[in-house]
């Protein structure tokens, strides 16, 4: 039994990966709510395929060589915090600037997101279904990993500070047991002009919000007492180690509201880049397809970074 609980408690390590499932689909599902009416019918006639396939890149990750780098950025790696303005921002100069094993090692992912937004836009023009759909819910999944602060970081997991375990905390158990209280409103897309700004600018900000998180989890930490910090919870047939209620109830009360602002600038970036993609593509009619249901097994993406892959816990 012992040996069971070892093995399942360090494969939870490798699983804190992204927002976590719910708040993924979340964010994919109250985006759809901020499109305007001559692409809102088509994406709500899509809505559970746009929401369940948010979480495809993490899936992915797993099977896929290359995937991994594409959902983080360790910003100290590639600039210090008063020369992040120096860093790269189009893809063909990061290659130049930085080696591979660099780049597979320290993350794409805003460069990733422009890749996205450009195949998105070409998706919309060829009039693709199957390609939008699959693209609308990959771009959707890249931008919330953009808005998580610890996706910024090479403190990724507060391996570095001691504080394993705080990636999941913050990005899954908190939503888990928050979102019901969240506003998550955020108004109508928008279009933006300069997409690959819009994009650097989120990373950016998300990144200042890092030690904000790290140094408040630490501090409580220090003061909670230990043998309230974790519980166990029943999963279906599984008993799983995690954070107890109390403590995560204390942490997100003095995150004062990080967690939903993030959540909620996610939705408002996902909708706002689906609009964008919509109009360069030259505002194709979507009213065509609203009968159309899904093809059942879409084609894969191409992979055209092939990296090596990072987990949680490495």
């Amino acid at each position: 039994m012992r040996y069971w609980m070892l093995l399942f408690f360090g494969l939870q390590a490798h699983t804190a990966f992204a927002w976590g499932f719910l708040a993924h689909r979340e964010i994919n599902r109250h985006a759809v709510f901020t499109l305007p009416p001559a692409m809102f019918s088509f994406y709500k006639q899509h809505l559970g395929y746009i929401t369940e396939n948010a979480v495809n890149p993490d899936k992915r990750r797993y099977v896929v060589e290359g995937e991994a780098p594409k959902h983080y950025i360790d910003m100290e790696y590639y600039a210090d915090e008063a020369h992040v303005q120096d860093i790269p921002r189009s893809w063909d100069q990061a290659k130049a600037q930085y080696t591979e094993d660099m780049r597979a090692e320290h993350g794409i992912l805003p460069w990733h997101i422009l890749h996205v937004k450009q195949a998105l836009t070409r998706a919309f023009r060829d009039q693709d279904l199957r390609r939008i759909l699959q693209l609308s819910a990959d771009i959707g999944h890249y931008l919330a990993d953009a808005n998580v602060p610890l996706h910024t970081s090479q403190n990724y997991d507060g391996q570095l500070t001691g504080q394993e375990g705080i990636h999941g905390l913050w990005e899954t158990r908190l939503p888990e047991l928050f979102l019901s209280t969240y506003n998550l409103f955020t108004g109508q897309a928008s279009y933006v002009s300069h997409p690959q700004q819009e994009i650097w600018a989120a990373i950016i900000e998300a990144h200042q919000g890092v030690k904000y998180a790290l140094d408040l989890e630490k501090k409580l930490s220090q003061r909670f007492p230990q043998v309230r910090k974790y519980s166990f919870e029943q999963k279906g047939t599984t008993l799983r180690k995690v954070y107890s209620v109390a403590y995560a109830q204390a942490y997100h009360q003095l995150l004062s509201g990080q967690v939903e602002q993030q959540m909620r600038a996610s939705i408002k970036m996902v909708g706002d880049f689906w609009f964008t993609c919509w109009v360069d593509a030259g505002r194709p009619p979507l009213d065509k397809w609203l009968q159309q249901p899904v093809p059942e097994e879409p084609e894969p993406l191409p992979q055209n970074q092939p990296l090596s892959v990072r987990v949680c816990g490495d």
